[in-house]
């Protein structure tokens, strides 16, 4: 996501949806979806999604390339929107409230709702602006004291702070590839969301940086609810309470995570988890 869309994604908008901070117990529903469907033009790419995504828990979408996983997570901070030919229906509640609606306010859901990319994506700007962007357009800071705390909170709990804290001031870009992806989650939890949304974070890294992200994933669950995709089914094994199976736009099994990788309902699951599609 290049720097015009996050201008574009952090203007003003309508009124806000309302933050219910961050109330619910674990295992209650943050999210609620019903019958959502996502047609890209003629194509449709999701067929009735009815799917809970409960608090303080990891969800993991599992399923092959192409099944619908990514376009259902973007549905949950309405990053499809931002595809002229996108149309979503049915219906998405965060905490009751329809993020469908008209008069929401995207800006404000994707504060609460924040989002992790594939590929580590950190802007042109120094480890401390990459980290004080978001509160600082968000008006969440109230000077310089406040953003040095934020930064240095969001780094600890992304992980990082220990290994850049001496040189905030240095390019984000200059970082491994594992750390780059941690700074752009202690950019995400910067703003302070209840959700994070996790698209194959550990696609492009190495087997250390990705065990790192797995371990931050598991701490992080602890105050954030987590939608992570995975290819990696010993990732979605590892890291999430709860699975997803998605095929050829069909949400096909979910269920806890153990039950699902062991005792799966669905035959297409049984065949995708032994490999013999996929």
């Amino acid at each position: 996501m290049d720097m015009t869309n996050v201008a574009t994604e952090m203007t003003d908008a309508a009124p806000h949806l309302p933050s219910h901070g961050h109330s619910q117990a674990a295992g209650e529903p943050k999210f609620v979806t019903r019958g959502v469907t996502v047609h890209y033009g003629e194509k449709q790419a999701l067929f009735g999604i009815d799917l809970d995504i409960n608090t303080n828990e990891v969800t993991a979408l599992i399923g092959p390339s192409g099944c619908g996983k990514s376009t259902y997570l973007r549905c949950l901070n309405r990053m499809n929107d931002t595809i002229p030919i996108c149309r979503v229906g049915g219906s998405i509640e965060l905490d009751g409230e329809n993020i469908l609606a008209k008069e929401v306010d995207v800006v404000h859901l994707r504060a609460r709702v924040g989002m992790v990319f594939q590929k580590p994506n950190p802007f042109p700007k120094s480890i401390y602006e990459n980290v004080c962007y978001g509160p600082r357009i968000h008006g969440i800071a109230s000077g310089k004291d406040d953003l040095d705390e934020i930064v240095e909170r969001s780094l600890e709990r992304a992980g990082l702070w220990k290994e850049v804290k001496d040189r905030l001031m240095e390019p984000g870009t200059g970082l491994s590839g594992g750390q780059q992806q941690r700074l752009c989650i202690a950019r995400a939890i910067a703003v302070d969301p209840e959700v994070i949304l996790m698209d194959e974070p550990c696609s492009a890294l190495d087997p250390i940086a990705t065990a790192k992200i797995e371990e931050l994933i598991d701490e992080l669950r602890e105050n954030y609810t987590i939608v992570i995709v995975t290819h990696s089914m010993q990732q979605a094994a590892r890291v999430s309470q709860r699975t997803a199976f998605f095929h050829l736009g069909d949400l096909i099994e979910h269920g806890d995570t153990d039950q699902i990788f062991t005792k799966p309902k669905n035959e297409k699951t049984q065949d995708y988890i032994t490999g013999r599609f996929g």
